[in-house]
């Protein structure tokens, strides 16, 4: 993780501040963004436009086949896809397999062999790391460092 020093954090508050707008309801200013102008801003900024990803959802895109389940197969082609190869692996695809074991045994609630809705949400509440197990669902690296230019860069320009 990048560590984050004091300037950025007032940048990221003013950004915030600008987003969230002047919200009101029944005459009184109302804290935080409301559902729909923030799923405005994962379109407009971070380019999100799959519906269940912007409903936080992010269990039905490592659910490649839609039975509801993801699967040690659906885990290790994700793990595959998103974990770089090193050089000096003769077999990579032996630690992706131990991977997925160890990612059943901390997530596999019900111990069926497989993820379902409920194990996901228990081990994602416990450990919210978890939620980007198998690669990411969140926005891609171009859209991020767009948004960092755009708070960090541009404020400092001014």
């Amino acid at each position: 993780m990048i560590p984050v020093n004091k300037t950025e954090v007032e940048f990221l508050i003013r950004e915030f501040n600008v987003l969230l707008g002047e919200q009101t309801v029944s005459g009184r200013a109302v804290p935080g963004l409301d559902r729909g102008k923030f799923r405005s801003i994962l379109h407009n900024i971070f380019g999100m436009t799959d519906d269940m990803i912007m409903d936080g959802d992010c269990f039905h895109v490592y659910d490649l086949n839609g039975d509801n389940y993801v699967s040690r197969e659906e885990m290790f082609h994700m793990l595959k896809n998103s974990l770089i190869r090193q050089p000096t692996e003769e077999d990579p695809d032996e630690g992706i397999k131990d991977l997925v074991e160890i990612t059943l045994k901390k997530m596999d609630y019900d111990h069926d062999g497989r993820l379902s809705f409920t194990d996901f949400e228990k081990s994602v509440r416990e450990e919210n790391l978890l939620l980007e197990a198998f690669g990411t669902c969140l926005p891609d690296t171009t859209s991020i460092e767009s948004f960092e230019h755009h708070v960090f860069q541009e404020q400092l320009e001014q």
